[in-house]
């Protein structure tokens, strides 16, 4: 809570976020304490408040209280809906759980459910994918949000792969991203970013649609429930960034807490953010991130938003760099936008590098 109390004074959140591990993880009582503090510090009343779950974790007393407290979306870490492969991705939760817990969320009143998948794990057939898929689908959920798996240190998926015990097969994982492309296409939602499918109408249980009550959007291109949170990500809007390892950019200056979490309470103890390191970036360096982060968007970049952004013009500036894109077959231009096609979006990290300053 102190390094709540340190910001509150000059936060008023529009979009809310709690995740980067297993929130839900946390017992009725401590989901008390820190929804009772946000209400003391007037951090309540965000349009968008997302929590992350694991499926394992979700119970029907947390559930009603997160939504009482004004949680109106949940994020749940599904990853695959095949118990072979929870297994090897070391998860904590059955395939009979995800069905489970989204069935406790739904009858708390949680209208805005995101999936989190997994592809191209190892022993990760195309079919096995694709079932995965059409269960998730099969949900009625909002938004899915899909990744292909990373081999991060220290995780048994790492230690496997560098003992040779399984291949990466590249071919393999296109073609999954592919058909995770075209699947969501036909079940009504729409590609927003690289990883991230939404909706634009709510789907019944029959399967049709209904317009929701009230729509917010940030372009014609971003469907109705794209994450907002995220989206300001992309868009470059300040954001603050609380516990240990959390990064955030705030009035131009971006910074990163200390992972170490003793460290980051001592810290906090002595009235201070525990801060690893802060900067200033210049204004071509922070455009040139903008310009980076945007293009994971399918919208792209309109220019005339680029220019409110950030007080530069993207087809000046980095001219030169739009060009080798188009010409690599990476990406369009019209007279308002620039934007990735659909195999710019998949290599969107590469095309990045080329705008960064």
């Amino acid at each position: 809570m102190l390094e709540l109390e340190l910001i509150a004074s000059n936060c008023k959140p529009e979009t809310v976020f709690f995740g980067g591990g297993t929130p839900s993880i946390l017992t009725l009582r401590q989901w008390e304490t820190v929804l009772r503090a946000m209400e003391r510090l007037n951090l309540l009343g965000a349009a968008e408040w997302t929590v992350e779950c694991n499926p394992a974790t979700v119970s029907a007393d947390k559930a009603n209280l997160l939504r009482s407290f004004g949680v109106n979306r949940i994020s749940m870490g599904v990853q695959s809906l095949d118990e072979g492969l929870l297994e090897r991705l070391g998860r904590i939760h059955s395939r009979e759980q995800v069905f489970r817990s989204y069935d406790i969320l739904r009858a708390a009143g949680f209208d805005n459910v995101n999936i989190d998948l997994m592809f191209a794990i190892p022993g990760q057939t195309l079919e096995l994918w694709q079932c995965t898929l059409d269960g998730a689908l099969a949900l009625g959920t909002e938004h899915l949000s899909c990744y292909e798996v990373i081999y991060e240190d220290d995780t048994p998926l790492y230690r496997q792969l560098q003992a040779g015990e399984f291949d990466v097969d590249e071919d393999l994982a296109c073609t999954m991203y592919d058909a995770l492309i075209d699947r969501c296409a036909t079940a009504g939602f729409r590609q927003y970013e690289i990883a991230n499918f939404a909706r634009d109408h709510r789907a019944t249980v029959s399967g049709a649609e209904t317009k929701p009550a009230t729509e917010t959007r940030t372009a014609a291109a971003i469907p109705t429930f794209a994450c907002q949170h995220n989206v300001g990500y992309w868009r470059g809007r300040d954001y603050y960034g609380i516990g240990p390892s959390a990064s955030e950019y705030v009035n131009g200056v971006r910074a990163r807490n200390w992972s170490n979490t003793t460290f980051w309470i001592e810290e906090l103890e002595r009235g201070r953010r525990a801060k690893e390191f802060s900067e200033t970036l210049s204004p071509l360096s922070r455009a040139g991130e903008l310009a980076a982060f945007g293009l994971r968007m399918n919208a792209g970049w309109p220019f005339e938003d680029f220019r409110k952004r950030t007080g530069m013009e993207l087809r000046e500036e980095w001219r030169t760099n739009l060009d080798t894109l188009i010409a690599q077959g990476w990406a369009e231009e019209t007279p308002e936008v620039f934007l990735l096609n659909r195999t710019g979006l998949r290599f969107a990290d590469a095309a990045a590098e080329q705008l960064l300053r």
